[in-house]
């Protein structure tokens, strides 16, 4: 069987390459090249995209046998209900082995149609390694690989602020943009580059923080043989991704005028403050996930999938997302109740098995961060408790005793934290005053919190409550008793 090329593709066009790309893995390609695709057939924007491989070998050489082509499933809900579809995607026009091609790579910089730079070198790629130097080729870390560009783009077009490029990372750190900034910047100072093109870099060049949002599970190895019988041909670059996508940049409105997301279709935003989109997403998302597994586990379920469908527990993670979680957000509610909607949406997915054991790695540290923050500020703006969070925190600190019925969970956490819970539970004799105990022990710790718990009006006698109830009762008739009194008020 034949290689995908260019040969299956209807109407292959070669467009000007107006995109620089860091990073030829799975995400990229389902989220960002897949964007660019659907901008070259909706709109006007007429663009292709080089590809560098900014460490390692290999990869682009196999792409560039398939024309830069590869194959794109999305599979999930679709105004509810399963769809799976696929296409093949076009915008690739070449990919850069930085360690063979650095030549042509520098070439690129004097490309007067070259616009944008996207990455993603994962959350490690961002980091100044002062070691690099402008002569090497390449440098180590992504940033002064970038710099390097830069410099070679701003001496080719001596300076000429319209020749400065829209740089929009996706890595996932908070302020990204700005982070890639200061160190370029910095690469700036280090390599005595000159106040011109220090300037230039501030003036001319427009950096975005973002936030992206799509599960991309990758090559599926396991029904690749499939695959290949349906599409008639090999493809070594096959991806699949969710339907959802979420896309928000924190940039200039003139930047839609280059890059016109909003006439395809795209879920792609440009805004001036990417703040609360993040604060709603790991709110929501992330909270709903951290809050949803120890309780659906404990219940006996073993996926998000089961657990969003199940009657009583899909009922409690929707009471905490709209009850409590959407009301603490400084965002307006119909846009939260929307996004909330596709959040379910996507934990229905049918294509996707999310385990609850995988969700609840370091559990501690991400009920701090995701849910934390929910609990207190729900108290603040209502003066009372949010009854199902705080089920969920009396849940976490029962599932930390690592057994489930005669199971044994295997808990991963901090070593500090885990012999905490262990010492503590070592102590419970089943009576209320010691699950007072550990509840008390447990709350107060601040290597967890970062604060004492505690101190939080009938915070302790409410986690005391239900942990006795679920310790006595079973998971089961515990929560099925919290949400029966939600039903009597």
């Amino acid at each position: 069987m034949e290689k995908l090329n260019k040969q299956f593709v209807k109407n292959y066009q070669k467009r000007p390459e107006k995109v620089l790309q860091f990073g030829q893995g799975n995400f990229l390609r389902a989220f960002i090249d897949w964007q660019i695709d659907v901008l070259n057939e909706n709109t006007d924007f007429n663009g292709s995209v080089v590809v560098v491989q900014p460490r390692g070998q290999g990869a682009v050489e196999k792409l560039n046998e398939q024309d830069g082509l590869f194959t794109l499933y999305l599979q999930g809900i679709k105004e509810g209900k399963p769809v799976k579809e696929h296409s093949t995607i076009s915008c690739i026009s070449r990919g850069l082995n930085l360690f063979k091609q650095y030549d042509e790579y520098m070439q690129l910089a004097h490309n007067p149609d070259l616009r944008f730079i996207f990455s993603n070198t994962t959350e490690a790629g961002i980091v100044f390694n002062e070691n690099d130097q402008l002569t090497d080729r390449p440098q180590t870390s992504f940033p002064a690989k970038l710099t390097s560009f830069l410099y070679e783009r701003y001496q080719a077009f001596e300076g000429k602020e319209d020749k400065g490029l829209i740089i929009i990372p996706c890595e996932l750190i908070e302020r990204n943009g700005d982070k890639l900034k200061e160190l370029v910047l910095r690469y700036g100072e280090l390599w005595k580059l000159g106040r011109g093109f220090l300037d230039w870099i501030d003036g001319a060049n427009t950096f975005c923080n973002t936030l992206v949002d799509r599960i991309v599970p990758g090559f599926p190895t396991e029904s690749i043989d499939e695959i290949t019988a349906e599409l008639g041909y090999i493809d070594e670059f096959v991806v699949v991704g969710e339907q959802f996508h979420l896309f928000v940049i924190e940039g200039p409105q003139w930047i839609r005028e280059e890059f016109p997301v909003h006439l395809a279709g795209l879920n792609t935003f440009f805004v001036d403050d990417i703040s609360p989109y993040r604060t709603r997403k790991v709110r929501i998302l992330n909270g709903a996930h951290t809050a949803m597994a120890p309780v659906s586990y404990l219940y006996g379920l073993n996926t998000v999938g089961e657990a969003i469908e199940h009657e009583i527990i899909g009922k409690f993670v929707k009471e905490i997302i709209y009850d409590e979680i959407i009301p603490t957000l400084d965002f307006p509610i119909n846009e939260s109740r929307s996004f909330a909607e596709e959040v379910i949406e996507r934990f229905k997915n049918p294509y996707m098995q999310h385990f609850l054991l995988s969700i609840s790695l370091n559990s501690t540290s991400k009920f701090k961060t995701r849910d934390l923050p929910t609990l207190l500020e729900y108290v603040n703006r209502k003066n009372s408790l949010p009854k199902k969070l705080v089920f969920s925190l009396a849940a976490l600190i029962s599932f930390y005793k690592g057994k489930s019925g005669d199971e044994k969970i295997e808990l991963s956490d901090d070593h500090e934290v885990l012999e905490l819970f262990k010492t503590q539970w070592n102590e419970v004799d089943g009576s209320l005053e010691s699950i007072r105990g550990i509840v008390t022990s447990v709350l107060s710790c601040k290597k967890i919190w970062d604060m004492d718990l505690n101190v939080i009006p009938e915070l302790t006698d409410e986690v005391t409550k239900n942990l006795y109830e679920i310790e006595t009762k079973g998971m089961k008739q515990a929560v099925e008793t919290l949400l029966e009194q939600k039903a009597a008020n």
